[in-house]
């Protein structure tokens, strides 16, 4: 059978249980478990070149977001030595997913980037295979998609590459106005959501009013854990998380859930089928399943345990740098995005002679190497829940370190 041959029939499989109950004569032989692989002998890192750091800046994607736990990568070694069909792993983890998270379906994509463009996807197309093989032409469909002007940042560009038009609004009164039946969704960035004129609510309840599908892109908003579910019961028809920041799944996954209907269409147009927008955002299985494990541990952990692990961190590298003259620091927690505790850590440049950029070198050249974020000025930002235990030490002693060369 040829490989086209192959995808146009699974092109017309329906999502759910595309071959379940298939039997083979040579099952016996594929149930054989390989023997589990040796431990690596090779350091990729040192043999390529590779500088690694201590990271604490964040679940930045070019940080390469996360560390994933033993659990996860455990699931991924024990399922990549079988063969599964892609829709049964995504039907029954995808079920998991919506019950741990009060949805009422879900699938896993790759990435929240890949969530954000295939939910969109599925808004505009629904179970229409002709639809789903003409985006991102959108001849005879709806094509605008509402967004606030706080909220209309480099994330659009999910949107639109499905064909839809961004239509910027800032008030009710606006939204209202830019309704109409080229309308096909409205959207709303989680992090920008204190900048806008319109809160989470309220938009969930215009979108009811007008009759017009929600969609909520809260990427790296796993923190607080309630977040998971909270939107869901809010009412958005669609939730579009990141799996490889705080969840600490595959950073090459994500998570799309909300209505049956809409993760039913998003499906058609994401593989394994073929003829559609989404052919390239291939998950594998490996990390499906990952990121399922990945949810169900972060979901049940203990969280108040791990905030109070944050905050003895934060006060370990406060204690190194609190009594340095002209050094001060602060501690906040954002409101919305990335919700840990963060340290912000200024100098007056009359007595600790460094700019930020310079100091910031310094750590990321010195050894072992930090990263850490620029904040405004001659300041940096730090956040301590991609640390490793006791690297917390490390960074108060250097930067305790470097404070103090730069003042002598």
């Amino acid at each position: 059978m040829k490989r086209r041959d192959v995808i146009k029939n699974l092109s017309i499989l329906p999502v759910s249980g595309a071959i379940i109950g298939s039997t083979f004569p040579f099952e016996s032989v594929l149930s054989s478990t390989p023997p589990a692989p040796s431990a690596p002998k090779q350091d990729l890192f040192k043999e390529l070149g590779i500088r690694t750091f201590i990271n604490a800046a964040g679940t930045y994607t070019a940080m390469s977001g996360c560390l994933m736990q033993d659990e996860v990568m455990d699931a991924i070694r024990s399922t990549s030595r079988e063969f599964a069909m892609i829709d049964e792993v995504q039907d029954k983890v995808g079920e998991k997913i919506a019950a741990l998270c009060n949805a009422e379906a879900a699938t896993v994509t790759a990435g929240c980037w890949s969530a954000l463009v295939l939910g969109t996807a599925g808004v505009l197309t629904g179970t229409d295979p002709k639809k789903v093989a003409q985006l991102p032409n959108l001849e005879g469909m709806k094509s605008e998609v509402i967004v606030q002007k706080a909220h209309n940042q480099g994330y659009v560009h999910a949107l639109t590459n499905t064909g839809v038009k961004i239509v910027e609004i800032e008030t009710a009164e606006e939204l209202g106005k830019a309704v109409n039946e080229k309308t096909a969704m409205m959207w709303f960035l989680n992090y920008a959501g204190p900048d806008g004129k319109i809160m989470n609510e309220e938009w969930v309840a215009l979108g009811k009013k007008y009759k017009i599908p929600t969609m909520i892109d809260m990427a790296a908003d796993a923190t607080p854990v309630e977040n998971l579910w909270k939107y869901n019961k809010m009412g958005f028809d669609l939730v579009c998380v990141s799996g490889g920041k705080g969840l600490r799944g595959p950073q090459s996954a994500g998570i799309l859930m909300g209505k049956k209907d809409l993760i039913a269409a998003a499906r058609l147009n994401a593989p394994p089928r073929g003829g559609n927008i989404g052919r390239g955002m291939k998950v594998n299985k490996e990390e499906i399943l990952g990121m399922y494990v990945a949810l169900e541990k972060f979901v049940n952990m203990d969280h108040e345990k791990e905030w109070k692990i944050w905050e003895d961190r934060v006060a370990v590298i406060v204690d190194s740098v609190k009594k340095l003259n002209g050094v001060f620091f602060k501690v906040t927690v954002p409101p919305v995005a990335n919700h840990t505790p963060t340290l912000n850590i200024s100098w007056d440049s009359n007595i600790v002679k460094v700019t930020r950029d310079e100091f910031q070198n310094r750590l990321r050249h010195g050894n072992p190497s930090i990263e850490m974020i620029g904040g405004k000025d001659n300041s940096v930002v730090i956040t301590v829940w991609m640390l490793k235990p006791g690297q917390e030490k490390i960074v108060g002693a250097r930067l305790r370190e470097e404070f103090v060369n730069a003042s002598a």
